[in-house]
């Protein structure tokens, strides 16, 4: 899986010496142009546009969403929790699956409630109801999967065949609109403008029987409005065309192009030998700190990094030095690059594009700790250490 990210911005003038290591750092500068660019988004189409909590949830940034956008969409109990604790406006929450004894607090907390299926719609609706007599003001969605895949990694696509995600729109009937206000399809990932067109071609003559009925109808999230070269006109213009035809409000749940290029992660190397190859150990772990190089898999891109000869790598030449992490994972590998430092041991490196997924994935696998977490703004330069994570994180979540 290539990413389509990584561009250094003002990290490149960043001294990563002024951090802890391993320590993730976020720019609210660049954070602030890309929640800009999403309103800019929002505002010529007269849609919503929620963050999505699952890729990015460091609420210390709140407020800074807050001013930007209409809420935050969440996945289950506790990332609903967050969201009425530190986020503004609405909150919209979809979970492949509800716990009975979870759902009557997130039906208060939130502002829509997205079930998986009619049947479970069905089951949990004696606790709607309850909820609904107790002052709860809430919609109720249903997530929908067009059968139309269109992601790069099965794994990573809702519409991927026998997907668990979504209720297939082919089965879709009358009785199951009666139960609902609107409907999700959340079915991109990392993408741009054109497979959501072609995912609404296929999902629009399925729907259309239904048009007025609707309340609202929200593309979930997986698209890459923030970067350079997304068709935002072409976003735009589809946005007001849908809710033209359908009569419904439109809503938008970007994870990723909130915190798109706007964090590092960076560490240090630790030891260096040959075996066949220059190999390098850092306190970074591809598993415990960037799980989605092993998941997706992917090449994170490293800031400073030198072109990369792929042929001469293979040949264990080059200058590529292939580095992994310091846990007992044999595959704890994150890739080969060539060092814009020397492979030494203290020396400082840092990954690009590692505030979004990584910081929420992060685990301490092997008792390897986690990173620090910084807020930096480029534009006033000013530094904040807004967590570190000491021993008893660590013991106190096994027993």
């Amino acid at each position: 899986m290539e990413t389509r990210a990584g561009d250094p911005g003002a990290f490149a003038q960043f001294d990563l010496t002024r951090v802890d290591s391993p320590a993730f750092v976020v720019d609210a500068a660049k954070l602030r142009e890309n929640l800009r660019n999403l309103a800019d988004i929002r505002d010529r189409a007269g849609i919503k546009m929620l963050a999505a909590l699952k890729a990015f949830s460091m609420w210390k940034v709140a407020p800074i969403i807050g001013e930007y956008l209409d809420g935050v969409c969440t996945s289950g109990l506790w990332e609903a929790r967050l969201a009425g604790e530190f986020y503004d406006g609405e909150i919209a929450t979809y979970s492949a699956a509800y716990k009975p004894d979870e759902l009557e607090e997130i039906c208060r907390l939130s502002d829509h409630v997205i079930f998986n299926s009619p049947a479970q719609i069905g089951r949990c609706w004696p606790i709607v109801e309850q909820a609904r007599t107790t002052g709860g003001d809430f919609d109720i969605g249903l997530r929908l999967n067009p059968l139309h895949p269109e992601g790069e990694v099965p794994r990573y696509d809702p519409c991927a065949p026998h997907s668990r995600l979504g209720f297939p729109i082919d089965q879709l009937e009358d009785e199951h609109i009666e139960l609902i206000d609107g409907i999700h399809m959340h079915t991109l990932c990392e993408q741009d403008f054109e497979p959501l067109r072609r995912t609404w071609d296929v999902a629009f003559d399925h729907l259309e029987p239904y048009f007025g009925q609707f309340k609202w109808i929200n593309f979930g999230g997986g698209h890459h409005i923030t970067r350079a070269d997304y068709q935002r006109d072409e976003l735009v213009q589809f946005l007001l065309d849908v809710q033209e035809d359908t009569g419904a409000e439109v809503y938008l749940e970007p994870g990723e192009a909130v915190a798109l290029d706007a964090g590092i992660l960076v560490g240090t190397i630790l030891d260096a030998h040959w075996n066949g190859m220059p190999v390098a150990i850092t306190d970074i772990s591809a598993t415990c700190h960037m799980p989605d190089v092993l998941e997706a898999p992917y090449r994170p891109a490293m800031l400073g990094e030198e072109p990369l000869d792929e042929e001469i790598v293979d040949e264990g030449q080059g200058g590529a030095v292939r580095l992994g992490g310091p846990s007992c994972l044999a595959g704890d590998v994150i890739g080969d690059y060539r060092l814009p430092v020397p492979c030494e041991p203290g020396q400082r490196i840092a990954f690009l594009d590692q505030a979004h997924y990584s910081m929420v994935k992060t685990t301490t696998f092997n008792g390897v700790p986690l990173p620090s977490i910084w807020l930096w703004d480029s534009e006033t330069d000013t530094l904040e250490c807004v967590r570190r994570f000491a021993y008893e994180d660590f013991r106190d979540r096994l027993s």
